[in-house]
């Protein structure tokens, strides 16, 4: 990237960024009033594209606070690629450090659900049939090797984000109650769902996907979280498309 591509690029994302040199228009006049209309239009859409790719975040922030934050967000991370189901990835970092909002502790874990959220959405549909009670029913349980299915994805919080989640998509859901929760992200149909995982399912799930057998993985899980009940985990997740044999 040249000087000059240096200095349109980082003009272009901030507002209050001279135009750059020698930008010019038709029959040669300036053209910075050109240049602010686009740097408007570029900005606008970012921020727009940021607000579908984290509507938690939105919802918890509202439109002014996010918009602010948002047009900080893509100063410091401007699109690597023309692709925006990507975009925003460095989110729940820049949240984390984000002196103006580091008071709100949950928003970057909360940025971190929207993200998977967006993944499992954009994730193919291609791999084994879910697993079914049924045919759980019929393997050789000890030995059984699963994973998650491809639109599926997994997040540990210290913070309730399934509750945050719920309280502002759900209607009369509870309020959050201080807590951590492991949270599976599920694809039914065509729109991804959170679900939240019981005690030591992560775990157990996490050996799963690290190659441990059925058996295996329940006992490292009971290992790490003593409360881990093997049934209730089943109870919660089968029912749904997460797990595949593997």
């Amino acid at each position: 990237m040249t000087p000059f591509q240096s200095s349109f690029r980082a003009a272009l994302l901030d507002p209050a960024a001279p135009v750059p040199d020698g930008l010019i228009g038709p029959a040669q006049a300036p053209a910075g009033k050109r240049f602010d209309v686009y740097r408007n239009n570029v900005v606008f859409s970012l921020t727009m594209a940021l607000r579908a790719a984290f509507p938690l975040v939105f919802r918890l922030l509202g439109a002014e606070k996010f918009d602010l934050m948002a047009q900080e967000f893509l100063r410091v991370y401007p699109p690597a690629s023309p692709l925006m189901m990507d975009y925003g990835a460095q989110m729940p970092q820049f949240l984390a450090g984000f002196s103006a909002l580091t008071h709100v502790g949950y928003l970057a874990d909360c940025a971190g659900l929207d993200i998977a959220m967006r993944a499992s959405y954009h994730a193919p549909n291609a791999g084994p049939p879910p697993l079914t009670a049924s045919a759980l029913a019929l393997a050789e349980i000890g030995q059984a090797q699963l994973g998650l299915a491809p639109s599926a994805r997994m997040l540990r919080s210290v913070w309730p984000i399934f509750d945050i989640w719920r309280f502002n998509f759900e209607q009369d859901a509870p309020k959050p109650q201080a807590r951590a929760q492991d949270v599976l992200i599920i694809r039914p149909a065509y729109d991804p769902v959170p679900i939240a995982l019981p005690v030591g399912a992560f775990d157990w799930i996490t050996a799963l996907q690290n190659g441990a057998d059925f058996e295996t993985a329940h006992d490292l899980a009971l290992a790490q979280e003593p409360q881990f009940n093997l049934a209730t985990a089943l109870a919660a997740i089968v029912p749904h498309p997460a797990l595949v044999m593997v």
